[in-house]
């Protein structure tokens, strides 16, 4: 009898074990690392040097009834944990999203859609202070799920239950995110349309737009509801990209302070690809500061505005690629003296794996 039990046990084993070998997933690492050498113009620079290295473990696998998931853990310099990310694909019902908080979700993922040969002419080198940009619910612990395609149009929900939480581990909760708080949830929806119409002259023209919004509870009189908005428009046509978008932030601050509460921020971006490995861009993005409480005081105009510009080149050669951005802002910080009109040279190498 008991032998026969044994025999039993290893027969189901067995079996346990083809079935977990032929619904085994994989699991990958893919990574890289950048190589700087930056000019601040005027700025004191110091050593100009800067490398930063990056590497993902990326897992896949398939369920009975054809639906995949995948996993995302993402490393940053220095070997520093960044987020996680977990994505369903459920065929034709849409796709889920659960996302630990590394910007991909949300109206964040519109923050900037503008042609470039390489960076954001924001986020080249360059400290530059701009408002407006959209986050949302992106760096926030967050789940989202993606409708199915129909006729091009894309239609994403994202909602984060509390705001300024990341990274909760499994069978725990955040607690709240600020000490007075009773909920701080936000959440986001964001709508990509491609109306090429069945024509081949249009198959390259995108039009997007996203809104966000975070309920504030947190038993402040001066605090209100915040929100969030882009909109825009990207084409391309043979070798040439083009955009243009606008986007602006209303913070919730309504206090008796003499504090701006709405930025405003229009960019546009042009791309042309020379051939498969080289392509130039210039991009431009300008802030405003607006919806100042006091109408008394508003200060000068360049104290309200920043504008950015950059001329960038890229050249690829297999696994390593070389990038140029010469990046220029006006009143950077909204500093209108001398020294917010800076300007930064930045030369890349990267090496991916």
């Amino acid at each position: 009898m008991n032998k026969l039990s044994k025999l039993g046990v290893s027969a189901l084993c067995g079996s346990l074990a083809a079935i977990s070998a032929a619904n085994a997933g994989d699991l990958t690492v893919t990574g890289g690392a950048d190589l700087t050498y930056i000019s601040l113009g005027a700025d004191t620079t110091g050593n100009p040097i800067g490398m930063g290295s990056n590497y993902s473990l990326k897992g896949s696998g398939e369920l009975d009834n054809g639906w995949t998931f995948a996993l995302t853990i993402a490393n940053t310099n220095a070997n520093a944990y960044s987020s996680t990310a977990i994505d369903l694909k459920m065929g034709g019902l849409g796709s889920l999203n659960f996302n630990s908080g590394d910007s991909g979700n949300g109206i964040q993922a519109y923050d900037d859609k503008m042609p470039t040969a390489w960076e954001e002419p924001w986020g080249a080198g360059l400290s530059t202070g701009m408002r407006g940009l959209v986050s949302g619910v992106g760096p926030n612990a967050n789940v989202q799920y993606t409708f199915p395609t129909v006729v091009g149009t894309t239609l994403k929900v994202a909602y984060a239950p509390i705001m300024g939480v990341t990274d909760t581990a499994d069978k725990t909760g955040s607690g709240a995110s600020l000490a007075t708080q009773e909920n701080n949830g936000g959440i986001d929806i964001t709508i990509n349309m491609n109306p090429s119409l069945g024509t081949e002259i249009l198959s390259g023209l995108n039009i997007f737009a996203g809104a966000h919004n975070e309920s504030i509870y947190n038993g402040a009189a001066t605090e209100q509801d915040a929100y969030q908005g882009v909109g825009g428009v990207t084409y391309d046509l043979g070798p040439v990209s083009i955009g243009a978008q606008w986007s602006a932030e209303y913070s919730g601050e309504e206090s008796s302070a003499t504090v701006y509460n709405t930025y405003k921020a229009q960019a546009y971006g042009v791309a042309f690809n020379v051939n498969d490995d080289l392509s130039v861009s210039y991009g431009k993005w300008e802030s405003r500061k607006a919806g100042y409480n006091n109408s008394n005081v508003q200060g000068t105009e360049a104290s309200r505005r920043v504008i950015v510009d950059s001329w960038q080149i890229a050249y690829t050669m297999g696994g390593a690629s070389i990038r140029v951005a010469d990046v220029k802002a006006d009143n950077a910080h909204f500093n209108s003296a001398a020294a917010g009109d800076t300007n930064a040279t930045v030369v890349s190498l990267g090496l991916a794996f």
